[in-house]
């Protein structure tokens, strides 16, 4: 009965346990943690974003950037992090409370993201939200800016040269 009892326990503690030795999935529980309300924060992805990227994050084959496994990358900086506030359809979207609006990005990054984000990634904030969405991009080129700090992540955050393409090829 007792090994029944220790099986049962570990059983249950195995991913916090796991995600202690694993910086990468510590910091992917975290920042799903910070999420105020998962489910809202998921239903607003599924109603704003899932249209164009998909609901699991997967685009193709539409000339879109693929989200699953790959957004995260895109925390690693501060110019890259606010690159994807400033984005029109997170800085002009109809979500207009701040947190909320950080709680969905969140999802996105850490449930999306997942193996993406870099150990250490903090999550967004209602204030950083509020202040990067005043500078969303309306006259830059998307592609241009997209492939700007594609290469960023490249560089400076061991994201994989596919990370280019805005998808993965399956097949």
């Amino acid at each position: 009965m007792r090994a029944l009892v220790l099986a049962a326990v570990a059983l249950v503690l195995a991913p916090q346990l796991a995600a202690r030795d694993d910086p990468r999935s510590a910091t992917v529980a975290r920042g799903l943690a910070a999420l105020s309300d998962p489910e809202l924060a998921r239903g607003d992805y599924v109603e704003h974003c899932a249209g164009c990227h998909g609901v699991q994050g997967i685009s193709a084959p539409a000339k879109l950037p693929e989200l699953r496994g790959r957004v995260g990358y895109m925390m690693c900086t501060a110019d890259t992090r606010a690159y994807l506030l400033r984005l029109p359809n997170i800085a002009k979207s109809r979500i207009s409370d701040n947190q909320q609006l950080a709680d969905m990005l969140n999802f996105m990054v850490f449930g999306l993201g997942g193996d993406s984000v870099i150990p250490g990634t903090q999550p967004f904030t209602a204030q950083e939200v509020e202040y990067e969405r005043r500078f969303a991009l309306t006259s830059a080129s998307l592609v241009a800016e997209r492939k700007r700090h594609v290469e960023t992540a490249i560089r400076k955050c061991g994201a994989p040269e596919a990370f280019r393409d805005f998808y993965r090829t399956r097949g």
